[in-house]
């Protein structure tokens, strides 16, 4: 992976423990990713008194080649985002990358359907516009679950999307509504128990944590056969597969 030099050019609070980081590349001032891939920081370990990797996933799209946004959220204890939190803006910050084998793939036509758990939108906020501006891409549908209203961002942003591009649609759904809220309740499994009729000629990402991605991958597979791929969540390490 290359190392990158970039400084933070804004901090942007989207819920109650839920940052935004935007990175400005200094040097080298570019960066070539495919949507979907992350980025590595070294984060010091005071047990292991020594630097660990802690990775990121892009939630920016490629097209924005002289920075990259980070979305994360604040884990008790965990080492990677605590550190994240500490930034303030104009604040250096050297990472590596981009590396990942959970990315985009780029297939004229295909449907793809995104489930997403909490931060597991990062990625898909990368792959979204990418996918959108293809002049042959077929439908896409995203599943996002979150807990309560508090949790809630990016759905302005979605809702725009949604407006600009009638090939996308959105669902969001609540496991701990607080009253009033109008949409769905329940996991995001739910969603694609019940709203997924065929599996034909559709991709699936799945991106959060791993009960989602398990029990969304057996669902799916009593469904038919169709290609699904997977980037599991947490705060040590992250893990991408191909299924």
């Amino acid at each position: 992976m290359q190392e990158f030099n970039a400084q933070v050019s804004r901090v942007k609070d989207l819920t109650h423990d839920v940052r935004e980081l935007e990175l400005s590349l200094l040097a080298p001032d570019t960066i070539d990713f495919k949507a979907g891939q992350w980025i590595s920081l070294n984060v010091w370990h005071p047990g292991l008194k020594q630097y660990v990797p802690r990775q990121y996933s892009i939630a920016s799209p490629p097209s924005q080649c002289h920075k990259v946004n980070l979305v994360f959220n604040r884990i008790p204890d965990g080492l990677g985002s605590n550190y994240l939190f500490s930034f303030h803006e104009g604040d250096p910050v050297t990472f590596q990358g981009p590396n990942g084998s959970f990315y985009l793939q780029e297939k004229p036509g295909r449907d793809l359907v995104f489930v997403a758990t909490g931060t597991g939108i990062a990625p898909f906020r990368s792959m979204l516009s990418t996918f959108l501006e293809q002049p042959e891409a077929g439908t896409l549908t995203l599943y996002w679950g979150l807990r309560s209203q508090r949790d809630i961002y990016y759905q302005h942003e979605l809702e725009a999307l949604a407006r600009r591009h009638p090939n996308f649609s959105f669902i969001i759904i609540l496991s701990r509504p607080e009253n009033g809220w109008k949409g769905p309740i329940g996991r995001v499994t739910t969603l694609v128990e019940n709203h997924i009729a065929s599996v034909s000629n559709v991709t699936f990402y799945l991106c959060g944590n791993g009960g989602m991605i398990r029990d969304t991958t057996a669902i799916v597979r009593k469904k038919g056969l169709c290609p699904i791929r997977t980037e599991q969540y947490y705060d040590k390490a992250r893990a991408g597969t191909d299924d």
